[in-house]
C-alpha cells in the first residue's frame, strides 16, 4: 500500500528523490538520490521496505569500513558558540 499523507503535517506525499543523511560518531554519511515518498508541505521522506533494506545494507558496510565514499568538505558549529 502506498502512503498518501504525511504523519507529521498531513501534507500530500508524492514519489520523488531525497538525500538520506546520518551522523555516526564523528562521521557524516550522505546517500544521494534515494527514492522516497516526499511530503509536498514539510519535506519529510518515507521509504519503502525495499529502499530501507538497501539503506541498511549501505549502513552496515559503512560501519564495517568497507564502503568507499567520496570525502566532502563540511563545517560544523554549535549554536551556543555563535549566540552569546
Amino acid at each position: 500500500m502506498e502512503p498518501d499523507r504525511c504523519s507529521f503535517c498531513k501534507g500530500k506525499l508524492v514519489k520523488g528523490k531525497t538525500e538520506f543523511v546520518v551522523k555516526v560518531d564523528e562521521k557524516v554519511l550522505t546517500i544521494k538520490d534515494v527514492s522516497a515518498y516526499v511530503c509536498e508541505e514539510c519535506g519529510e521522506a518515507y521509504y519503502t521496505p525495499e529502499i530501507s533494506e538497501k539503506i541498511d545494507q549501505l549502513m552496515k558496510k559503512f560501519h564495517d569500513s568497507t564502503l568507499l565514499v567520496h570525502p566532502l568538505a563540511a563545517g560544523e558549529l554549535s549554536l551556543s558558540e555563535v549566540i552569546a
